[in-house]
């Protein structure tokens, strides 16, 4: 797997979990009141879409995961897409 570059570039790169990728997406789906099967399932779906696309790449930024992961989120959810792409915005 390859290795995360952070936005910032302060921290050192992190190797790529698909976990932490799931986790996150499936926070976005249950913050927009989706239920928990839906949720599961829906951060299951793209996390996998996700980790094939970083399969071939040494290593991505933590923006190209976002940027990539809220295009494939958007054709299940584009509600919880939009808070996953503006996560920083959100209070």
């Amino acid at each position: 797997m390859p290795d995360v570059i952070k936005r910032t570039g302060t921290r050192a790169t992190e190797s790529y979990s698909k976990a932490k990728l799931h986790a996150s997406l499936q926070a976005a789906c249950l913050s927009v009141r989706s239920p928990e099967g839906e949720a599961e399932t829906i951060a299951a779906r793209v996390a996998h879409v996700v980790t094939e696309w970083c399969q071939s790449k040494p290593s991505v930024t933590s923006h190209d995961i976002r940027r990539v992961a809220t295009q494939c989120l958007r054709t299940f959810h584009p509600e919880a897409a939009y808070l996953y792409q503006n996560h920083e915005l959100v209070l």
